[in-house]
């Protein structure tokens, strides 16, 4: 059994200028409020989740993306409260965010 209920990763990749990629929507700004969030959860729930950096997850241009394991559930989000809906919502009351999903 795993150590934690859920694994997220965000695409963190950075491509050439001219190709599109979750770099250029702000990812690691986007990943670093995600996890300063968890770091304000109650214990049991930060113990339950893992946030990672990721690199290419291969759907740069439906990004920026992420993606909850083990469901293989893939979000994108394009604003802090999109990513609050999704902690809230999925990781935090297993509910999946629809609009979100990709």
């Amino acid at each position: 059994m795993s150590h934690y209920q859920h694994h997220v990763f965000f695409c963190c990749n950075r491509r050439s200028p001219d190709e599109r990629c979750c770099a250029q929507a702000d990812a690691e700004a986007m990943y670093l409020y995600a996890k300063d969030r968890f770091k304000a959860l109650s214990p049991a729930d930060k113990n339950r989740i893992r946030i990672n950096r990721a690199g290419c997850l291969g759907r740069c241009e439906e990004g920026p993306c992420l993606v909850v394991y083990p469901e293989a559930v893939w979000y994108t989000y394009r604003t802090a409260s999109d990513l609050d809906e999704i902690i809230d919502q999925h990781l935090s009351n297993g509910r999946l965010v629809e609009r979100l999903q990709l």
